[in-house]
């Protein structure tokens, strides 16, 4: 009778056991995991930045970038291809300057300007004077289509800000020169004028970025030889460069007697059929701004896209800087490209101005880049030369410029920056 007596009192203690502690054991695993969960999330949320705090860390970066540029300069004032001008790179922890022929001469220039932009200090103007005036020999040099890269962003930046007449005149000199490169036959710009084994005539994705200077050059004269040029150009390399979905090659290669396409290779890259990391951000933006100028669907539609790819590759890094090519098989032990990212952001901040139903995504996809490469990739106060950014990687197959600071990663990460002051303003 006790034995039944006390079993039955064991039986009613663990019904009310089941009743009172495992419900409430069930709340705290439900409780445990949301905090494991919120943890996780948190851990990968990107802190937020403001403009302010890049800018204020750009302005004592850059006093010294000027000053580092200036110094090596007087010690090396020469190359074999004309006088040094402006900073490219840190190359094996050295301070890398360049000539103006140089495609990346224009980036420096540039960026003084946006600080000018940004402050409105003579400081700044009359550096940005200073280094874009070294450019200006390149107006005539019908030897590259590297025209808006160099002569767009030093004088062409300076033009929107000055007004210099002088400039407006160097920046149409700059398109007549480059558009003398156009083929009628392939419909496009001739890029490069090397590996002639390898191509008769090539298109690379990067050329969408010298457009710019073209779609100025007829509003700035009212000749519409500049925009029909970019316009066809434009066109030309949706046709040849892109895959169906929406990658791109980095080389189109033509018979220039026939237009014929005769090869799609990505020089850059992995291997041809990968997709390198900062051609498709040059596409990105390249028809974010055609579509700025020209208002056809077309390249409006052609940018959501290529960001559509950019943005839901299954390769992108949850910090949103890409390595340097979403198909290098060596990830993640394989170099990141912060210059992709940058060019990314700026473009997304303005393709989210064009009225289509993903423009908050847009925003907020671009906030979150500056904002991850303001955290986890720029130089320490003082470092890498006055640089602002580490890890971008120029050529990786040929093994230069691989995790390094790069001045056109910094070029656009304060263009992106003004960007968003700009669109936080309205």
């Amino acid at each position: 009778m006790k034995n039944n007596v006390f079993t039955q009192v064991q039986l009613n203690f663990r019904s009310a056991l089941k009743a009172s502690f495992y419900p409430a054991l069930l709340l705290m695993l439900g409780f445990s995991l949301l905090a494991v969960s919120c943890t996780k999330s948190d851990s990968q949320r990107i802190p937020d930045v403001t403009v302010e705090e890049i800018m204020d860390f750009a302005s004592q970066q850059l006093v010294i970038l000027i000053d580092e540029t200036d110094a090596a300069i007087e010690r090396n004032p020469m190359s074999n291809r004309g006088p040094h001008v402006n900073s490219r790179a840190v190359r094996d922890g050295e301070l890398f300057i360049i000539p103006s022929r140089d495609w990346t001469s224009g980036f420096m220039p540039g960026l003084l300007w946006f600080m000018y932009e940004y402050t409105g200090e003579t400081y700044w103007l009359e550096h940005a004077k200073r280094h874009t005036a070294h450019i200006e020999r390149e107006k005539t040099n019908a030897g590259t289509h590297d025209m808006g890269f160099k002569i767009y962003c030093s004088f062409g930046q300076g033009y929107r800000l000055v007004d210099d007449p002088h400039y407006r005149d160097v920046i149409v000199e700059s398109a007549r020169t480059l558009i003398t490169r156009f083929n009628p036959t392939v419909g496009a710009i001739r890029s490069w004028d090397h590996n002639t084994d390898r191509w008769d005539f090539p298109v690379i994705i990067d050329n969408m970025m010298n457009l710019e200077l073209l779609f100025r050059a007829t509003q700035i004269t009212g000749d519409s030889v500049f925009y029909d040029i970019a316009v066809e150009h434009a066109r030309t390399t949706i046709d040849v460069l892109f895959r169906d979905d929406y990658s791109s090659y980095h080389v189109a290669g033509f018979n220039p007697e026939t237009g014929e396409l005769t090869a799609q290779h990505t020089h850059q890259g992995a291997f041809h059929a990968s997709n390198w990391a900062r051609g498709q951000a040059w596409g990105l933006y390249g028809y974010v701004m055609s579509y700025r100028f020209t208002g056809y669907a077309e390249f409006l539609q052609q940018a959501e896209n290529i960001a559509e790819f950019i943005l839901n590759h299954p390769n992108l890094p949850a910090d949103l800087v890409p390595f340097w090519d979403y198909d290098d098989p060596n990830q993640p032990n394989t170099a990141r490209d912060v210059s992709a990212a940058t060019i990314t952001a700026s473009a997304l901040y303005e393709l989210s101005t064009m009225g289509t139903n993903q423009s908050a995504y847009y925003k907020n996809k671009a906030d979150q880049i500056l904002a991850s490469v303001y955290h986890n990739f720029r130089s320490a106060d003082g470092e890498n030369f006055g640089f602002l950014l580490e890890r971008s990687t120029g050529h990786l197959p040929h093994g230069y410029e691989i995790d390094v600071p790069l001045i056109y990663a910094d070029y656009y990460f304060i263009e992106a920056a003004l960007r968003k002051q700009r669109l936080e303003a309205r």
